[in-house]
């Protein structure tokens, strides 16, 4: 990534720093030259690591906290140019299982940093939501979806407070803490096994890079209250895993015959397949080269973005778009040094 100007002697606030999308964030950043960039968390082991790692940068904080924290939310954001809250419980079955925790990180916390914003007058904030939160079926993706709600809600509640508020709109990020395929490595190496849900069901993927950029993209060009969705590539879990076992078992020295796939079914609150975009949403939607902007509908004005165009009026479901090749998968997990 090259020099951003942007970040220039700003001061900005990573909430979930030492998450993979925070570390990636922060790399960016420190490019720019900022003034300090906080990077918040409650996991000082990962702080630590994070401290040893990028130890030749005097103008990064580390500071321990909790998301669900009010107080320390507000204390964490005095003086603040700008905030990526990218802090978040997302594990689908831990979720399901601890509902309420769930609730307490994703829903209470987005509101402690809103309230945050709005009291110590940051000039933009954004949001990391999910793909899950489309028609969600699962608590994980009903409290993000209850999450965006209240950072749109904060958009035309804010006043004369003068601050921006946005969301992103993720699919899987590949290689993220928790996803599918350091888990597939990691079963191949113990136990010559790979455990899927369903072989058929479709998933959309897209880079940590992408990831990156389009947050990064979205405080930048955020007006005020919009969704950004990246167009992103969907993928098949049998292409997934065929690719993925024929590389472990390729760097293993073993057939493929000797890694077992075991079909383990759909776990509770999991889709066949994901969505980005409803209908509803499309209707409102500009598109861009490489996203779609779902504008605030609350509010009374019409942005317009340089290439904007209307899109067209359809949902953007990962069963109705056509899955990429193996092959091109394969070039994805390289770019992201996976294999």
């Amino acid at each position: 990534m090259t020099n951003d100007v942007f970040f220039k002697d700003k001061k900005i606030l990573i909430i979930g720093g030492t998450g993979t999308i925070g570390q990636s964030l922060l790399n960016h950043i420190l490019e720019g030259n900022p003034e300090v960039v906080r990077v918040f968390s409650r996991d000082e082991h990962k702080q630590f690591e994070l401290r040893e790692n990028l130890s030749e940068y005097q103008n990064i904080r580390y500071l321990i906290g909790d998301v669900r924290d009010g107080e320390r939310v507000l204390r964490a954001m005095q003086d603040i140019d700008y905030v990526f809250h990218v802090a978040a419980m997302k594990h689908v079955p831990a979720c399901e299982y601890n509902p309420y925790e769930a609730v307490q990180t994703n829903i209470i916390g987005t509101q402690n940093v809103i309230t945050a914003a709005l009291n110590t007058g940051v000039k933009r904030v954004v949001f990391t939501s999910t793909d899950k939160a489309i028609a969600p079926t699962n608590t994980y993706g009903a409290s993000k979806l209850m999450a965006e709600r209240l950072i749109a809600s904060a958009q035309y509640n804010s006043g004369g407070s003068g601050v921006i508020f946005a969301a992103v709109r993720f699919g899987n990020v590949m290689g993220s803490r928790g996803s599918v395929i350091p888990l597939f490595k990691s079963q191949i190496l113990q136990k010559r096994k790979v455990t899927v849900t369903d072989a058929t069901m479709s998933r959309f993927m897209m880079t940590l890079r992408q990831a990156t950029d389009l947050t990064i993209k979205a405080m930048k060009t955020a007006q005020g209250g919009e969704v950004f969705v990246l167009k992103m590539p969907v993928v098949r879990l049998q292409d997934l895993v065929n690719v993925v076992v024929a590389e472990m078992a390729n760097k293993l020295d073993l057939k493929m015959d000797e890694i077992t796939v075991e079909e383990i079914g759909l776990r509770p609150g999991e889709k066949m397949y994901e969505e980005l975009m409803t209908l509803d949403e499309a209707k409102e939607a500009l598109e861009l080269p490489d996203m779609f902007i779902i504008p605030n509908k609350y509010l009374n004005r019409n942005p317009s973005y340089p290439l904007a165009r209307k899109a067209e009026i359809r949902p953007y479901s990962s069963n109705d778009v056509v899955p990429v090749s193996q092959s091109v998968f394969r070039s994805m997990l390289k770019e992201s040094k996976l294999i």
